[in-house]
């Protein structure tokens, strides 16, 4: 019998701007013999997006072997242009870049190590005088890629779908590309990214969270103490958490036997917990429990009596958690969710926490699970229903103690769009700078505006007391120190709260707690990477709260922009001498200078 020839191919389709699409084979160059089929939709109130349905027929008469399909291809044209590639590796880069003569980044919304992966699905490129965002329109996350590349003064991005295995494509066969947007605004990233949310909740029912008061409330972190800490660290400091103005303390690693078995381990033991969280409610705070579900050690208990929680690769093999050794349990695997579930319980009503904070990178997304026990149609499935795992601890949370607080702090990772509609606090989420912190606020703005936004400990801002980035940019504070004594195994004062650093404490959170800016509208006035000093602003009871940032300010003028055709005054609240000047709406201009940053509050 006669053997077919296979001739290798890529598909590619076309989209506003021009867009293309094409099949690849498995030597990279593009496939001929295929028709491309192209249907497009404007969706009613949503003008300037453009959503793309692509087929691949193939029309050639032999058989054709496809290694990608690369849909949507579009490109913007400018000397300078900025992004959003909001995808996650353990290089944990920034989501705001700039694109800059031969920048190529893949944007792999699947795994991108053995514990990292997830993303907001779609990406976003402006200069001053375009923008263009491309993405996905489907329910769920795809394994697809969204790379950008630039080439002279041209930079593209377009939606990838590579196969693990060549995909053969017979005589007449037809293959489809998930569905996709490409969205036409202007501005930076926050007009397209809130337009592709909406579009969301619109099409297919997601909910941005909406964050309850409590998770609005400055936090002090025993994670200064480190995983050593003793009940006695934590509960002795309680006092000075209180008289600073922190109104909630988080519990952090360290309390538990191991990753998957979550009893309290000798040092600390279950009387303990149980101590930690009322001296917490004696003093008027709120308390917080880390922790990491979706995790087990390969000693735990757990693992060895229950293999079939584990998630299982498709060699075998199980799927490592690298920050803390440990196995990834199948998120959706009903044992999981079942055993999850009673520690939630556990630490609610039996050990009295009030909040959660779920932390892990492994948190953002998994490999597809082959194992039986997790009765799974098909194994991406693991991957697709991944905010499932979220959604039931965040519903028990909410019977066990209403207006619970679940933060997900997925460790540096661009967040998982599909899963945040079940938590109600973000964080920076262990920033590597100042900058990060602000990018990130902006980013969660856009998507999800009614969400509360930790800023994480301010230890990991710039010279690790940056609050001026936490407060002007509408975040909630947080702090990691330890009193009255430092921790013994970090390098210099360890965390401790100094003279000097408890007056800096006295004067940010008497700020943040007088004007709360967290709980302001986040307006988007000023373009991110394009307007001189990068800027921000807060509406507030009235008042606009604007926080200017750069190295170094010369007195150049500043617009205030959003004023309207009035008198108005600004007032330095956050400088050491509170300083108020007279200013004509007319004339929305100031000409300060500074260093670092500069927070007036306009009425």
């Amino acid at each position: 019998m006669k053997r077919l020839a296979l001739v290798s191919l890529v598909l590619l389709a076309a989209a506003c701007s021009q867009p293309s699409d094409r099949l690849l084979s498995p030597r990279g160059s593009a496939i001929d013999g295929v028709q491309v089929l192209v249907s497009t939709e404007t969706p009613s109130g949503f003008p300037g997006m453009v959503l793309r349905n692509v087929a691949f027929v193939n029309v050639s008469g032999k058989a054709l072997e496809v290694a990608a399909m690369e849909t949507s291809r579009t490109e913007v044209e400018g000397s300078e242009i900025w992004s959003l590639q909001p995808s996650s590796t353990g290089d944990r880069l920034d989501w705001l870049l700039p694109v800059g003569p031969g920048f190529c980044q893949r944007n792999y919304l699947g795994m991108n190590g053995d514990d990292y992966g997830g993303g907001i699905p779609m990406v976003c490129l402006w200069t001053p005088s375009a923008n263009l965002s491309v993405g996905l329109a489907e329910p769920v996350l795809r394994l697809v890629s969204m790379p950008v590349e630039r080439r002279g003064n041209k930079a593209s991005v377009c939606i990838r779908r590579d196969f693990d295995e060549p995909l053969t494509l017979q005589p007449g066969d037809t293959l489809r590309a998930y569905g996709q947007f490409v969205l036409e605004s202007s501005g930076d990233f926050f007009n397209p990214l809130r337009e592709f949310a909406r579009y969301m909740h619109e099409t297919y029912g997601y909910e941005a969270p909406v964050s309850p008061a409590d998770a609005y409330e400055a936090v002090w972190c025993a994670w200064g103490y480190e995983r050593n800490f003793t009940a006695d660290e934590i509960i002795g400091t309680l006092p000075k958490v209180a008289e600073l103005g922190f109104k909630w303390v988080d519990v952090d690693d360290g309390y538990q036997i191991c990753e998957g078995d979550w009893d309290a381990n000798d040092r600390i033991t279950d009387e303990g917990m149980k101590r930690i969280t009322s001296a917490i409610h004696e003093q008027g705070l709120k308390a917080k429990i880390w922790w990491a579900p979706m995790a087990a050690d390969p000693g735990s208990r757990l693992a060895a009596e229950h293999p079939e929680m584990l998630l299982v690769k498709k060699d075998g093999s199980h799927e490592d958690i690298s920050w803390w050794d440990s196995w990834y349990l199948s998120p959706v695997n009903p044992l999981t969710q079942a055993y999850t579930l009673n520690l939630v319980d556990r630490f609610m009503l039996d050990w009295g926490f009030d909040g959660f904070k779920l932390d892990g990178q492994h948190l953002n997304l998994s490999e597809p699970d082959y194992n039986p026990a997790s009765g799974l149609e098909y194994p991406e499935q693991a991957c697709e229903r991944l905010p499932e795992f979220f959604k039931a601890i965040n519903e028990r949370a909410q019977a066990d103690k209403p207006g619970s607080v679940v933060q997900i702090c997925p460790c540096g990772c661009a967040v998982n769009f599909f899963y945040t509609p079940y938590m109600n606090q973000a964080v920076a989420s262990d920033p590597t700078s100042s900058a990060q912190i602000r990018m990130k606020r902006k980013v969660y703005a856009a998507m999800c505006p009614d969400l509360a936004y930790y800023a994480d400990h301010v230890e990991l801002s710039d010279g690790g007391l940056d609050f001026p980035t936490q407060i002007g940019v509408g975040g909630v504070i947080g702090s990691k120190f330890t009193w009255p004594a430092p921790n013994p195994s970090v390098e210099g004062d360890g965390y401790l709260l100094t003279p000097e650093k408890e007056a800096a404490l006295r004067k940010w959170v008497g700020i943040y707690n007088d004007k709360n800016l967290s709980m302001g509208q986040y307006l988007n006035l000023y373009d991110y990477g394009f307007d001189k000093p990068e800027a921000h602003v807060i509406s507030k009871d009235g008042a606009m709260y604007y926080a200017f940032y750069a190295p170094e300010w010369d007195g150049s003028p500043i617009e205030l922009r959003g004023l309207e055709d009035r008198s108005y005054t600004v007032t330095e609240y956050a400088a050491d001498e509170v300083r108020s000047y007279g200013l004509d709406g007319r004339n929305p201009y100031i000409t300060p200078t500074f260093k670092g940053a500069y927070l007036i509050e306009v009425k």
